[in-house]
This record gives C-alpha cells, structure tokens and sequence, in this order.
C-alpha cells in the first residue's frame, strides 16, 4: 500500500488495530485459562467481551471509511502474543504466573492505547469526527483495562507472591 496521504495513513492504520484486536481475541480465552486468581480470570473474560465489541467498531469505522479492514498483519501485536505465550507455557508459583500474565497483557493495553491515541489524531486532522468518536471510546476502555489490571496485581498479586 502506498502512503501518499493522511487518508492512507488512517487506512493503514486501522487495518493493523483491526488485525490486532482480532489477535487479542484469540489471545486472551489462553490467558484467562492460565489464570489462577478468580478476579484475574474475570478480567481477562470481560475484556474478551470488550475486544470482541472493538472489533465490531473498527468494522463500522472502516465501513463508514469506505475501507476493507483486512488484509494486514499487525507485528507489534503478534510479538506480544508471543511473549504472553511464553508465560502461559511457564510453570510456578501461581502468584507469580498471575503477575506475570498483568506484565504481559499491560503491555498489551500500553499498545493499544497509544495506537488507538495515533489513530484519533489522525482522524482528527482529517476532520472525521464521527470517526474519532467511535475510537474514543475504545481508547477509554483500553485504559479502563490497564488500570483494572494495575488494580488487581496491586491490591491482590503482588502482596502474595
């Protein structure tokens, strides 16, 4: 794809949230089983429900753009699933495991926060507000996420391991 313009840019960069998120929801179903602690579990499970309802809004989003959402390999994304895969296969003191699935899928919501901040900017200067709307509120949750987490290894995990 040639990037000649902000549009294409937004085009890029929306197939690669788009391709990421549908990683996620292959990803977290493995962290959620993994999972010792019931409060963590949980989240993992609500969050699968949440990024399965980002998918459908980066649907919307492209369909509005007139966009076919397919067609890219998100790698930063891919490379994260990788190294939470690497926890999941861990053996240990269940604690710690849990601790290190928060590691793992912070920086998970540490990614996505920022690409969804780079995409509203983007949509933003391309007066798609409509757009930057619906974006919004994903990025809202991702961060609702991160502290979720932050919240539960601090007041859980880490006094434990």
């Amino acid at each position: 794809m040639s990037m000649d313009n902000l549009s294409d840019l937004l085009e890029e960069q929306l197939k690669d949230l788009y391709n990421a998120e549908n990683q996620l929801t292959k990803a977290l179903p493995k962290m959620a089983k993994k999972a010792s602690s019931a409060t963590l579990k949980k989240a993992f499970e609500d969050h699968l429900a949440e990024t399965e309802e980002h998918v459908e809004r980066l649907k919307q989003v492209c369909e509005s753009l007139d966009i076919k959402p397919t067609g890219k390999t998100c790698k930063a994304m891919k490379g994260l699933i990788e190294e939470g895969a690497e926890v999941i296969e861990e053996e240990g003191e269940e604690s710690v495991i849990d601790a290190a699935l928060v590691a793992a899928a912070q920086r998970v919501e540490h990614y996505e926060i920022s690409a969804y901040g780079t995409v509203c900017a983007i949509a933003e200067a391309l007066g798609k507000n409509d757009v930057v709307k619906i974006l919004r509120k994903t990025e809202a949750e991702e961060s609702a996420a991160d502290e979720k987490l932050t919240q539960i290894s601090e007041s859980e995990l880490l006094t434990n391991a």
